[in-house]
């Protein structure tokens, strides 16, 4: 694990970044032309949380502890000799509940983590000391959009599809899919949020990339994928979260992070098929995944 001293989580320049623009003068000297500042490139872009609201009784995976909040002070408890007073909550949630990351120390295979470490030395009850959650930089960068469920003609694709590297091909047509950026994969489940069993999958399953999908996206070498649903994965029918080879080709084999429960409706209502992407974990120290509030930036 590295130093307190040292910063894990400095802002990585976009993996996509083109070189700055010049301009020549007169004489022929190439010098650089007046930089647009983020802020300025930025402003009146539209921008969409891709997060769920996170509160109790949410959809979300049996394996998980179940997210709870509840205010362990109110109003009047306290008041201040001015007559100020304050409200405070006591929040209880497992990493992998909501909109979260995967980080590399979730899933291991034969007892070894991403990088063949065994994952015994690393964990102890206060976590991992190393792969945790708090190694994934921060990432400000273009994502890509691949929408299965539109290549399909349908809003929604149906419970237990599993999703095939033709249909990624058909998503992606005419998109390059970059080293070290992030791939989205749109099956329409988020508009099911509501719809707390058949969100979850058990009896129905859930759609989502099987594991011939999974080594097409790994083949890409994404920093992280990101998708709907609660696993990721294709969830058959009846099966539950019984294998999830998907996690283990991307997490253990080749170190892709996974987004999960991402609320992608009103980014697919645009149409748009690359965005930038605001992705930041909250930094737990040795945990294995966290809560995350995506952020996407229309073109």
């Amino acid at each position: 694990m590295q130093g307190l001293d040292q910063d894990q989580h400095a802002l990585l320049p976009a993996p996509s970044g083109r070189p700055t623009p010049t301009a020549t003068t007169r004489n022929g000297t190439a010098t650089p032309s007046r930089t647009v500042t983020p802020w300025e490139a930025l402003r009146g872009r539209q921008v969409i949380d891709l997060a769920q609201p996170m509160r109790r009784g949410m959809p979300q995976s049996p394996n998980h502890p179940p997210f709870r909040m509840a205010l362990e002070r109110r109003h009047g408890d306290m008041t201040r000799p001015d007559g100020g007073s304050a409200a405070n909550e006591l929040i209880v949630t497992g990493g992998h509940v909501g909109t979260h990351v995967d980080a590399l120390s979730h899933v291991s295979q034969d007892g070894l983590l991403h990088g063949g470490r065994p994952a015994g030395p690393l964990q102890s009850h206060l976590g991992f000391s190393d792969l945790g959650i708090d190694t994934f930089p921060p990432y400000l960068g273009r994502a890509v959009v691949l929408d299965v469920a539109r290549v399909h003609g349908a809003d929604v694709l149906p419970a237990g599809y599993a999703i095939t590297p033709e249909d990624l091909d058909r998503a992606a047509a005419g998109l390059t899919l970059a080293p070290g950026e992030v791939i989205l994969i749109g099956t329409g489940w988020s508009r099911r949020w509501s719809e707390h069993d058949a969100f979850i999958g058990s009896r129905d399953g859930t759609p989502g990339p099987d594991e011939a999908a999974a080594r097409w996206l790994a083949a890409h070498s994404p920093a992280a994928v990101g998708a709907e649903t609660i696993a990721f994965e294709h969830i058959p029918a009846g099966r539950g979260h019984a294998v999830l080879p998907a996690h283990r080709v991307l997490l253990v084999e080749h170190g892709v992070h996974i987004i999960e429960t991402m609320n992608l409706d009103p980014l697919l209502a645009t149409g748009a098929r690359e965005i930038l992407l605001v992705l930041n974990p909250l930094p737990l120290v040795g945990a294995t995944g966290a809560p995350v509030r995506p952020l996407a930036v229309l073109a």
